[in-house]
């Protein structure tokens, strides 16, 4: 099929996705990456977000945390440290990662990583965006 690329999602845990897929939106690090088939080759790094496919005309949804990326015209392989489906996500640990992280910003105090707090939260937020898009 010329209209559609292979998607290869993988952590180190585990391979989460191997689809023939239409599209896909990817959080690279200086943005968000539209993909679709015949796409000219890169490699970028993987931000923190909500990476989404298009397989057989429905939508899917990951929660991605950093890692690389890797599009070539009939492939795209994402490496991340993790990725969580929608329906994997635990939503109140994920709500409260998100408070957590957010009482770190706004109380900075001596000896809080201000990047790692920050990690936090883009980790936290993308979970609840994910899963708030449920099947």
């Amino acid at each position: 099929m010329a209209d559609t690329f292979e998607l290869e999602i993988a952590t180190p845990d585990r391979l989460v996705l191997k689809e023939t897929v239409a599209e896909a939106q990817i959080p690279g690090k200086d943005g968000f990456l539209g993909i679709l088939a015949g796409h000219a080759p890169l490699l970028s790094e993987l931000a923190s977000g909500m990476l989404t496919y298009t397989l057989d005309g429905r939508k899917y949804y990951l929660a991605v945390h950093r890692g690389f990326l890797e599009v070539m015209p009939h492939k795209t392989r994402v490496l991340a440290e993790t990725a969580e489906r929608a329906d994997e996500i635990d939503v109140e640990r994920a709500r409260q990662a998100l408070e957590r992280a957010q009482r770190r910003l706004a109380q900075v105090t001596p000896g809080i990583n201000i990047a790692r707090a920050l990690n936090a939260l883009y980790r936290a937020q993308a979970r609840l965006d994910c899963a708030s898009h449920r099947q």
